[in-house]
């Protein structure tokens, strides 16, 4: 029986509006996690889906850009990268800062101590404050520095595109043969979120072949993305029993359980995608508007959240549950929004425009 999405159109798709509802749920869960939101809901874990779902999609662009061109171009890589992530992340730390300075905490703040860290995004091994969420930006800023280089430069078309997986598959394995080393360290097991991202690069490279996009497409019909959205959301339910589990086992027992479960709960991320970019109730959902609308500003929303929450906290000092996390994620919304609107799609633009004057500048250069 032939699947209604078919390897030739996940090619063609230039958008996959129900992972930007993906986004939408896993910003909200952070925020929630952050301002005492229900603990049934995992929110902690959101990180974790950011992670996968960054690797899967910069991994495809990069290789639809190689499929059109045959190579990639680092430098466009580098500065879209650079104007989608830097002038949200400084504005929004400066602000931080600012607000610690002036009510006299900034030496006092862990902020304060870890200033320099957050400059050059080593924020992993910062120890938390009112910007702390930024750690993930630390993770993902130094992997996309050596990504595309070991992935699309060592590993070009002319070479063999089976040394790219082959490469992606020795990181993952490194990413898990790391973390024990690193479980007395500060974050605990900081490696394991290399192999999220790596997990969600290694769906790209799959999907993108006609052959492992075979082996990918009995997820993509319509319903077996139901059956997997179900599954997911009671793997995801299910992460606390597993990582006591983990805790008390005798094969890992080393590694906090809490940290051995993320990698089972990347690949558990990883086998819902397909289900989401194929047509069916779960891609529905998530590609509705208000979805897409939070999912577009979702970057603002997980950066802006604890300044969302002070300003909630000076307003209303004595909230607490439902009070304090839903005005949080209302704040956080609208901040993102207006930082969406004046800041990051304006920067992201001036990006491409750069590009795109530097490329006919080299065209009319060449003309002559």
């Amino acid at each position: 029986m032939r699947t209604p999405f078919e390897h030739g159109e996940f090619l063609g798709l230039k958008r996959f509006p129900a992972l930007d509802g993906l986004r939408a749920v896993a910003a909200l869960m952070v925020v929630l996690f952050h301002s005492q939101g229900p603990d049934w809901l995992q929110g902690w874990l959101g990180v974790q889906v950011f992670f996968v779902l960054s690797g899967f999609l910069i991994t495809t662009l990069l290789l639809r850009e190689e499929s059109r061109k045959g190579r990639i171009n680092l430098r466009e890589f580098y500065r879209r990268r650079a104007f989608r992530i830097l002038p949200v992340y400084f504005l929004v730390l400066v602000l931080t800062a600012a607000g610690l300075l002036v009510a006299g905490e900034f030496l006092r703040d862990p902020l304060g101590h870890d200033f320099p860290l957050y400059l050059v995004f080593f924020n992993e091994f910062g120890h938390g404050g009112p910007y702390g969420q930024s750690w993930s930006l630390g993770i993902e800023q130094k992997f996309y520095l050596l990504w595309p280089l070991l992935a699309f430069v060592l590993c070009s078309p002319s070479l063999g595109r089976s040394r790219r997986l082959g490469v992606t598959l020795v990181l993952m394995a490194v990413a898990l043969a790391a973390a024990p080393f690193t479980v007395s360290a500060d974050p605990r097991g900081w490696p394991v979120h290399y192999f999220s991202v790596l997990v969600g690069c290694l769906l790209a490279i799959t999907m993108h072949s006609p052959r492992g996009y075979r082996l990918i497409r009995p997820l993509t019909r319509p319903w077996v993305t139901v059956v997997a959205a179900v599954l997911f959301v009671g793997a995801h339910l299910s992460v606390t029993a597993v990582s006591n589990a983990l805790d008390k086992s005798w094969l890992l027992p080393t590694i906090p359980g809490f940290v051995s479960v993320v990698p089972l709960y990347a690949v558990a991320v990883a086998l819902m995608l397909p289900a989401l970019l194929a047509p069916g109730p779960p891609q529905w959902l998530l590609s509705r508007r208000p979805m897409v609308f939070l999912g577009e500003r979702s970057y603002s929303i997980y950066l802006w959240q604890s300044i969302a929450q002070g300003v909630v906290i000076a307003i209303l000092p004595a909230s607490a549950g439902v009070g304090r996390w839903l005005p949080t994620a209302i704040v956080a919304v609208v901040l993102a929004d207006l930082c969406y609107r004046w800041l990051e799609r304006p920067m992201i633009r001036l990006g491409r425009t750069i590009g795109q004057r530097r490329q006919m500048a080299l065209d009319a250069a060449g003309g002559h």
